[in-house]
This record gives structure tokens, C-alpha cells and sequence, in this order.
């Protein structure tokens, strides 16, 4: 587990984050380049009562439950972020204790549901403003609940002593639908039940994927009866309404990413060839039209370095 949250935090570093969900928010100008955020990124092991070192862990990620504890040491405006992840089966709630920021200096905190990095969010499917929760002065009055396993507090305490309190805890999440994962290694089920959006699961690694089980666009709400039609290949260009995509991404943004096959079909017969994907981010997202019952098993697995050069899918080939 401390060497897939080292991963994570590695790739924290190099998107190099702007806090660009929060209008005017920048690092401090004195700030070093991209490379110098590695000695501030690191996995947080939070205890039952923790106090953040904002010179090693301004930009932390951490997938344990607990109280945090954050007092500025200086009035400088730098802006920082608790990346936070749970469980697949589970969604993050946080509550803050207190909040001690002055407004009047452009002190803020903001409640991310979902992750944002280099101006991209995740999910970015299903973005809308009731997923940011901005304070200062006073705390939120109720209880923020991610829909998914991935939230982000950033912060900017520009005022010596100030600060602020929170407790994280992980609940239950009965209908996944999102799902961002620590490593590249499981099988995960993603399903739409009856309803119209899109799903994805999410890998931040490159990874090898094979499909175990797929319904997508042919079981209807109303009979639950359907003979085997086998894998579709390329759906979209079939001009079909409900498809999966798998393939890769850059960025947090996976609406933009790149898809090496669009499948659909009935199937319960496991995939023969799983998929390479070279990518930053190894993405299946399911599209659905809510005509359908949807769902698709999918299993990720490392993607060995010596498969990398020939990969199905390598991201960024299309920019060269």
C-alpha cells in the first residue's frame, strides 16, 4: 500500500496542481518549479489526532480515516491540498471541527467532492458547482459527503497562527459509480441501474485491462431475458447509444480521453486478449442511455515495462 500511495503522490507532483477550481488561487511566487513539490508530497498515516507540517506535507494524499489538525506558521498565501481516497465500496465525509481563517486577507478553504489537479476534475462526467464548498471565517454547518472514493480540501491560510480542524471518516457506498483506484490491480464491476450518465473506473498507472463480463445495450428495463449477441467492437462508430470505452488518459479529465475500443453486447464469455494501455491514467467508462440494464466486469492488471513500447494504446501518439 505505501509504495501505490507513493505512486499517487509522485503523480500529484508532476501534474504540479494550481488550485484552479478556486478562483485566484496560486502557489506562493517564491514556490521552486514542479520538481521541488516532492520533499511537500508525501502519504499521510493519520492518527487519531494529527497536525500538518505544512513543509512536508502541503500536498499530501492520504486513504485513512481521522482528525487533521492545520495551524499556518507564517503569513504567506501558499496554497495546499488534502488528496483524500478510500476504498472503491466507499465514499468520504468530512466534517470540519472549527475554522479559523480571516476572509479579510484572502484566507479560504475549500471542499473539492471529487479531485482536481492542473485545472482538470474528477469526475469531470457529472461536474457541477454544489461540488465545491468554499469557507472562511465560519465552518460549513453540514456535513460534506463525497459521491465517490476521492475528495480534495485545498487550503490557503495566509495569517500566522490561524488555521483549522477536520475529521475524516469513510462510508458505505451502495452504488458505486465513479471509482478511482490506489493501484492497477482488481476487478471492479461497474453498472448503471436502468439509469442515463456515465461511470468509469479509474487506474492512475498504466495497466493491462480485460473485460470478464459484459450487458451493455442489449438487457432493457423490462426483461431481463436476452440471448448472447458476444462482443461489439467500435459501438460509437455504430452510432449506438450505450457502449463502454476503454483506453487512457493524460489528465483528471477523462471525457477527453483516448479510446482504443468502444464495446457493447451481451457476453459472459471472458475477454481473450486484454488491452495495454501506456498511458498516465488507464480508463473504462461506461456510457449509458438509461434504456438499459448496464453493466461490465473488467479486471486491471501492472502493465509489464517490457510491454510499454508496444502497447495497444499509447497516450499522446496523436500530438507528436
Amino acid at each position: 500500500m505505501r509504495r501505490i500511495m507513493l505512486l499517487v503522490a509522485v503523480y500529484l507532483m508532476v501534474e504540479a496542481t494550481q488550485a484552479l477550481v478556486l478562483p485566484g488561487w496560486r502557489g506562493s511566487e517564491r514556490d521552486s518549479p514542479a520538481a521541488s513539490w516532492f520533499s511537500r508530497v508525501r502519504r499521510l498515516p493519520l492518527t487519531t489526532h494529527r497536525v500538518i507540517d505544512p513543509n512536508e506535507d502541503c500536498f499530501l494524499v492520504t486513504s485513512e480515516e481521522g482528525e487533521l489538525f492545520f495551524k499556518s506558521p507564517s503569513d504567506e498565501p501558499t496554497v495546499c491540498g488534502i488528496y483524500m481516497i478510500a476504498d472503491p465500496d466507499k465514499r468520504i465525509q468530512v466534517i470540519f471541527n472549527y475554522i479559523d481563517v480571516p476572509c479579510s486577507n484572502g484566507g479560504l478553504v475549500a471542499w473539492v467532492d471529487g479531485w482536481e489537479l492542473n485545472g482538470q476534475v474528477w469526475p469531470a462526467d457529472a461536474w457541477d458547482d454544489d461540488r465545491v464548498v468554499e469557507s472562511c471565517d465560519r465552518r460549513p454547518r453540514r456535513k460534506l459527503v463525497s459521491r465517490q472514493n476521492a475528495a480534495l480540501v485545498q487550503y490557503r491560510v495566509p495569517a500566522r497562527g490561524k488555521g483549522f480542524s477536520l475529521t475524516i471518516r469513510h462510508l458505505r457506498n451502495a452504488r458505486p459509480c465513479n471509482l478511482m483506484l490506489f493501484g492497477s490491480e482488481g476487478v471492479y464491476t461497474l453498472r448503471n441501474h436502468g439509469e442515463r450518465g456515465n461511470c468509469s473506473v479509474v487506474a492512475v498507472a498504466p495497466a493491462a485491462v480485460r473485460v470478464l463480463d459484459l450487458n451493455v445495450g442489449q438487457t432493457v428495463k423490462t426483461s431481463l431475458l436476452q440471448l448472447e449477441t458476444g462482443t461489439i467492437h467500435h459501438c460509437t462508430k455504430r452510432g449506438l447509444g450505450d457502449y463502454v470505452d476503454v483506453g487512457g488518459a493524460a489528465g483528471l479529465d477523462h471525457t477527453k480521453m483516448e479510446v482504443y475500443d468502444s464495446l457493447c453486447g451481451l457476453d459472459s464469455n471472458e475477454g481473450r486478449h486484454a488491452v495495454f494501455v501506456a498511458c498516465e491514467d488507464t480508463v473504462v467508462r461506461l456510457v449509458s442511455s438509461g434504456r438499459y440494464q448496464n453493466s461490465v466486469t473488467v479486471a486491471f492488471a501492472p502493465l509489464p515495462l517490457e510491454h510499454i513500447e508496444h502497447a495497444d494504446l499509447v497516450c499522446g501518439l496523436n500530438d507528436m
